[in-house]
């Protein structure tokens, strides 16, 4: 395994790569075929950061994201499959940093001056599901490696109320929504033992993966991540502290 900014010794470096990847480094490491497996170490985030992103955005991050950000300012781990003699990058980690963890909707998707905006867009969505404009605060956690965006998503009650308590919601590249969980670190789980997957969010979809992430080439990471979500994380107790 590669690690970006080593300045620990080896065995606090060993504990903490193991904390934050609940084990997932030595499964692929061990696994035939996988090459380069990627984890780039982060400073953590002053707590001044996340009290300065609470008083911007009118919102009290939850209890489990803030012990993330206080452990590590985002997330990034990539992995390669070799083949053909050629390394393919199959697997992508990455949550937002706290600076980037930025709010979503109100601009125009296009420069045209009278493009629509996200809002003027979901203005006829399911009453139940987030919108873009003032009854939801929305803001981008996971880039999906451009195949759509995870969202944390506010309800706004009253405008000026601190909102409390966020969903996490995926948005596919069709500007639908599809909810995922009610807590980040159940999504934390969730985003580990699928390995990164190329397009893994769409199985919370109605029409689930596309046949391009159905290719045999990813059939077997398909069963391993499957296999290690019930034998690891079903019975995990573990927490961010």
């Amino acid at each position: 395994m590669v690690l970006k900014m080593a300045e620990k010794t080896d065995s606090s470096m060993t504990s903490y790569t193991e904390k934050l990847t609940m084990g997932i480094c030595k499964i692929l490491e061990s696994s035939p075929g996988v090459t380069d497996v990627m984890f780039e170490e982060k400073r953590p985030a002053e707590r001044h950061m996340i009290v300065n992103w609470e008083q911007k955005n009118g919102c009290t991050l939850p209890d489990d994201l803030k012990n993330f950000y206080l452990m590590t300012d985002g997330f990034q781990m990539s992995w390669n499959v070799k083949l053909s003699d050629a390394p393919i990058q199959v697997g992508s980690i990455v949550i937002n940093s706290i600076s980037s963890l930025s709010r979503q909707g109100g601009s125009h998707t296009h420069s045209l001056p009278n493009a629509p905006s996200l809002a003027d867009l979901d203005q006829d969505t399911d009453e139940d599901q987030p919108h873009f404009d003032s009854r939801n605060a929305i803001f981008e956690l996971d880039p999906c490696n451009g195949n759509g965006k995870v969202c944390l998503v506010y309800k706004i009650s009253k405008p000026g109320e601190v909102m409390r308590d966020p969903d996490i919601w995926f948005l596919d590249r069709a500007l639908y929504w599809h909810f995922i969980t009610h807590t980040f670190i159940a999504y934390y789980r969730l985003l580990l033992c699928h390995l990164g997957l190329p397009q893994w969010h769409y199985v919370f979809t109605s029409y689930g993966l596309s046949p391009q992430a159905k290719h045999r080439s990813q059939r077997k990471w398909i069963r391993m991540s499957t296999s290690w979500t019930q034998t690891r994380f079903l019975k995990a107790k573990t927490r961010l502290r």
